[in-house]
């Protein structure tokens, strides 16, 4: 544990120098096979002062340093602009405070942490994003998440005043569902819960490419995460309230499909089917069974390099064509014929096809929600319906048809580009040959 502490110390001076994007780039990858050296049971680990780390939290650290990499990548432009050492500053931090987050066993830093993750966030949608309405979107972000915090802070006070100690393993107190609220509220806020909701397609429409990755990668996952750290010790109102819950998001994750089928704006539908299988992930997670918590680990991990390889996919468009609009953007076999297998593949993995974590986990969070309840079936065949339809209307309005006037020149995908959404698609469809390893543990 301390030398990947150390490893991320010693990165500081990279962020110091102004032509430090290749090396930060090459120090995750390190960092990133490094990390899959590690090896994590279903117990915790590498247990230092108020760190360690357990399979869950392990896999969220390999995810967030990926993102990250991936991130820089992305936002090549950035690097020849005067703002280029601000910027990697900022993912800096971001990868700190992230990786404290799900390294932290005592629930008061993961708190912390967790909060001081809004804050390079919110610099990157301020500092680097597209439109005027980012000052909203921003705004939006920060007192939709802040205002759920304050209940959490409380509750984490109130348990140690009664307990003494916020590790996870040694709380066990008595609670209310006023404590039960304040506890998960800033969570579920987070992934985020149908009609909690609307600042996520707001930030991810005026943040930037490396905004809306890490909205999408990473930070939707710091709610989940919480929730099954929570789960550890309220169990008991899991079972008594969960029925609220995922009654709840059944009802999102279908309405929320119906709305990406309308949508015109292709950050704004990616942003829509985000809120689609965060919904599947929280029923996954309050169904209470090892099988609906490994499902629910499964996707989120799934989804965070899908979604993420969906945005930069939109991001390249909007970069040629200065549109997110799928009225304008048509026809792009002509001009980018290799860059339309990406767009197959990615979409074909946001709908949960075959060979992809996401179908891997979708098929345990189906096998653990009609265990819960058979009369899910109906909302659950309507939900996967409608993923399978906004995914196939996103990949052949983008692709086919006839490309627009306004047009004159669209240029040809460049390699950095080409290899950004492979290092998306190699994990996303190469570790779904080794599910034995989640198996393993439940």
């Amino acid at each position: 544990m301390m030398n990947l502490i150390l490893y991320i110390i010693f990165l500081v001076p990279l962020v110091c120098y102004l032509n430090s994007y290749y090396m930060f780039v090459v120090s995750l990858i390190i960092m990133f096979f490094l990390l899959m050296y590690y090896n994590m049971g279903i117990f915790f680990s590498s247990v230092s002062y108020f760190m360690g780390m357990d399979f869950i939290s392990w896999g969220f650290v390999i995810l967030t340093n990926w993102i990250i990499m991936l991130m820089i990548l992305s936002s090549y432009k950035v690097s020849f602009t005067n703002k280029s050492k601000e910027f990697v500053f900022m993912n800096f931090f971001l990868l700190l405070f992230l990786f404290f987050s799900f390294m932290s066993s005592s629930f008061f830093m993961y708190y912390i942490f967790f909060e001081a993750s809004l804050i390079p966030t919110l610099f990157l949608i301020f500092g680097w994003g597209y439109q005027p309405e980012r000052l909203t979107a921003g705004f939006y972000f920060i007192f939709y998440t802040l205002f759920a915090s304050l209940p959490l802070l409380l509750g984490i006070f109130y348990m140690l005043s009664e307990e003494g100690s916020s590790f996870y393993w040694l709380i066990g107190f008595g609670s209310n569902f006023y404590i039960f609220l304040s506890f998960v509220l800033a969570f579920l806020i987070k992934m985020p819960l149908f009609m909690f909701h609307l600042w996520l397609p707001k930030a991810h429409v005026e943040a930037p490419i490396s905004g809306s990755m890490i909205l999408a990668g990473i930070l939707l996952k710091l709610g989940g995460y919480g929730l099954i750290r929570v789960s550890l010790f309220l169990y008991n109102y899991f079972y008594l309230y969960g029925f609220y819950i995922i009654s709840l998001s059944l009802l999102g994750s279908f309405i929320c499909g119906l709305i990406c089928c309308v949508q015109l704006d292709m950050k704004v539908l990616v942003a829509y089917s985000s809120v689609c299988h965060m919904a599947l992930s929280i029923m996954g997670i309050y169904s209470m069974t090892w099988f609906g918590v490994m499902g629910s680990f499964i996707l989120m991990l799934a989804h965070g390099l899908c979604s993420s390889g969906l945005f930069c996919l939109v991001n390249i468009i909007y970069e040629r064509s200065g549109s997110r609009s799928i009225l304008l953007n048509k026809g792009y076999l002509i001009f980018m014929p290799s860059m339309c297998l990406f767009w197959f593949l990615l979409c074909s993995n946001n709908m949960g096809s075959p060979l992809s974590l996401n179908l891997f986990g979708e098929i345990m969070l189906i096998i653990s929600l009609m265990g819960w309840s058979l009369s899910c079936i109906l909302f659950l065949m309507f939900s996967s319906f409608l993923a399978c339809v906004y995914s196939m209307y996103l990949f052949s309005f983008v692709n086919h048809g006839m490309s627009s006037n306004f047009f004159n020149f669209i240029s040809s995908c460049l390699n950095r580009e080409y290899m950004l959404i492979f290092y998306h698609l190699v994990p996303l469809n190469i570790f779904y040959l080794k599910f034995v390893i989640f198996l393993k543990l439940i």
